[in-house]
């Protein structure tokens, strides 16, 4: 097991590893839940807070394309902080819609702008202000050198220490459809298609397969969930919020000695239990958000009977019993011809949640098994409206039949063999069930 640097480097108290700190970019912020269980600061990431590492960081900048924006740039362009532009508030935070100049050019740019809080109450604010610095840095530190399509980007920062206090503030990318949690479990008045919720978990799964696969150094998310998977105006999926991520273990090692942080719910269990951290801890995480996108639940629901509460206990006996499978699907999706889909990412949920993480797949495997599900399930469509085709062929058969017949035309043997054999097609189609067009529904056409 490796030894923790706090242990050398003295940094934090454990009074202090005891405070948590909720981060969200979205509205509906799961914050209670997590403030319950984000109960230990990661021992082993240093604290820069009075370095001179930090400051050199800054001045640096890492080499990366981060702007430096100053504090009344950004209060500007948030109207002074205005409540009428916040989107989203967390424990130690809020984040704000904005609107900043372009780089190298006269245009403007809407963003969303995360504010470390500087008000608090009695010695704990000192504390806390601490804590979530440290977690800017990590922002600062991950997001400034990694780039994916399904990361969130991290336009630049604000780090300002005047008489005011110290100012601590992130400029992001805005995204203009807020979180998966919020269309998913908030209970919009639009709910996600079946389709669209594949997209959405294999974008996430390419995100987190970038993070442990694809970088020169291993990254590990430690706090994947719904509120932390954003959407952008086309729903592309992308991950935020870093202020948890750990740097994965070096060459020859197999696992990550550190405290426990993350969510209820959706912590790895071996991690829980002996606090090594491996990149299979966030395949664990992944497959209870895959139960979230098929049930419409949250992980953890404590308005719901006692035996429905945690989500992964309830849909154990739902899982293996095909007959039976149809009572965990999430009730807005009635219409939608997704059953057989479902049981496939339902099975695929169970590998990510093998109890014994070396059985759990690779990211890259996950979005392998990801792209064969969504091709299935867009098939379906297809297959129906080529059988619609040929019933509607059956029925002009049948009205031309009728036409001669009302006309004292006589029908020919090689005519009355077509209209037969028509009729046999449309009886086999029939009592397959699944083919027949009379049964099928509009919401089955794919429409992007």
């Amino acid at each position: 097991m490796e030894k923790d640097e706090e242990e050398e480097g003295g940094t934090l108290s454990s009074r202090e590893s005891k405070v948590s700190w909720v981060r969200s970019l979205s509205v509906a912020s799961s914050s209670v839940d997590t403030r319950k269980s984000r109960s230990d600061l990661d021992s082993e990431s240093r604290d820069f807070t009075e370095t001179f590492e930090f400051y050199e960081f800054l001045t640096q900048r890492r080499a990366n394309d981060l702007r430096v924006f100053s504090f009344s740039e950004l209060k500007m362009a948030t109207k002074g902080f205005s409540r009428g532009l916040m989107i989203g508030e967390g424990g130690f935070g809020c984040v704000y819609r904005g609107i900043v100049s372009a780089p190298c050019s006269d245009l403007k740019m809407e963003v969303a702008v995360k504010r470390l809080n500087r008000h608090g109450f009695q010695a704990c604010f000192r504390l806390a202000m601490k804590i979530g610095h440290k977690e800017w840095i990590n922002e600062v530190n991950f997001l400034g050198v990694v780039k994916h399509p399904n990361l969130v980007k991290l336009i630049g920062y604000c780090a300002e220490d005047d008489e005011r206090g110290m100012q601590r503030l992130l400029v992001y990318e805005l995204m203009r459809n807020k979180s998966l949690e919020d269309h998913l479990l908030a209970r919009a008045a639009a709910p996600l298609s079946w389709t669209l919720r594949l997209k959405i978990a294999q974008d996430a799964a390419r995100g987190l397969a970038y993070l442990h696969e694809e970088m020169d150094f291993q990254l590990i998310f430690r706090d994947f969930k719904p509120s932390n998977i954003l959407l952008d105006e086309d729903f592309i999926a992308k991950l935020s919020d870093f202020g948890l991520a750990r740097q994965g273990p070096t060459a020859g090692l197999t696992h990550v000695s550190t405290s426990v942080v993350g969510t209820v719910g959706y912590a790895a269990p071996e991690y829980v239990q002996t606090g090594r951290l491996t990149a299979k801890s966030d395949v664990w995480s992944f497959g209870v958000v895959l139960y979230e996108l098929i049930t419409g639940r949250r992980v953890l629901e404590r308005n719901l009977p006692r035996a429905e509460q945690k989500l992964l206990e309830w849909v154990r006996p739902y899982v293996s019993d095909t007959k039976k499978f149809h009572f965990i699907l999430d009730p807005r999706l009635e219409g939608h011809d997704c059953i057989k889909s479902a049981q496939r990412l339902a099975s695929l949920a169970n590998k990510c949640l093998a109890k014994n993480a070396r059985s759990r797949p690779r990211m890259s495997e996950v979005v392998d098994m990801l792209e064969n599900i969504i091709i299935d399930a867009e098939a379906v469509p297809e297959t129906l409206k080529e059988t619609e085709n040929v019933n509607e062929e059956v029925d002009d058969t049948k009205e031309e039949g009728r036409e001669e017949v009302e006309l004292g035309k006589p029908e020919s043997n090689s005519q009355k063999w077509g209209f037969d054999f028509k009729e046999m097609v449309s009886f086999r189609n029939k009592s397959i069930g699944k083919l027949d067009w009379r049964n099928w529904t509009a919401g089955l056409v794919k429409t992007s």
